[in-house]
């Protein structure tokens, strides 16, 4: 049983270093520099604080990186749930990882504007700042796609969760409804621009964020039930 706890943390301490390294690159970074309404704004803030912007950067690496390995340390957790699912789950992960290192190549570019002065010598700078801000729309247009990959793996994540009988059932319906929520709000966000700007997202992503959150804090502090563990 020890063993099975420590796998359970470990994929825990995982899980929570891909929402830790995702919230700071994906929701405070942004929060703090982009003003997607206003590029000159945008252009200022990333040029004044650029060290924030390649940490955002180092964050996005740290969280993809973390979470290419954790579906890999659920599985050992949950393959005898049912083995099947458990590699559903692996594949719908690595996937996407491709996806979010190759999106990454419009915020190096961002970088390539602000530090290659001979490069783009003689272009008014109003050009530059709507430069910079078309690679970071393009960016977001790249995980708006990347969130598709992030909520399928959550519907056999969330199938194994209820099925285990060693984690809480409540949790798995609430991954595998975070997966329709995923798949809700990038359809949401394709067929109606203004769903970005209207704070629906927020309610629509919330028992996928719980889910999540809840999952990783319960593998990271309780692990599995004594009394349930999986098979030895």
């Amino acid at each position: 049983m020890n063993t099975n706890k420590s796998i359970a943390r470990k994929a825990g301490l995982i899980y929570l270093i891909v929402v830790i390294s995702g919230i700071f690159s994906l929701m405070y970074v942004p929060n703090q520099l982009i003003d997607l309404n206003n590029a000159a704004v945008t252009y200022q803030n990333i040029q004044s604080h650029e060290l924030l912007f390649r940490l955002g950067i180092l964050g996005n690496v740290i969280c993809y990186l973390a979470f290419m390995i954790l579906p890999f340390a659920l599985h050992n957790l949950l393959k005898n749930i049912h083995h099947n699912i458990a590699k559903c789950m692996i594949i719908l992960v690595l996937i996407g990882i491709p996806i979010a290192f190759v999106n990454l190549e419009h915020k190096f570019a961002i970088l390539s504007i602000l530090n290659n002065e001979n490069l783009f010598a003689g272009i008014p700078i109003n050009q530059l700042q709507q430069q910079l801000l078309i690679s970071l729309q393009n960016f977001n247009n790249g995980i708006n796609l990347l969130s598709v990959f992030w909520g399928l793996w959550l519907f056999p994540f969330g199938c194994l969760v209820y099925k285990s009988g060693f984690l809480p059932k409540l949790l798995g319906i609430l991954l595998m409804l975070g997966c329709m929520c995923y798949l809700i709000d990038f359809s949401a966000s394709l067929l109606a621009p203004q769903y970005n700007s209207s704070g629906i997202s927020t309610f629509v992503m919330l028992p996928a964020s719980i889910g999540e959150i809840g999952i990783c804090l319960w593998l990271l502090i309780v692990g599995v039930s004594k009394s349930k563990g999986p098979d030895q």
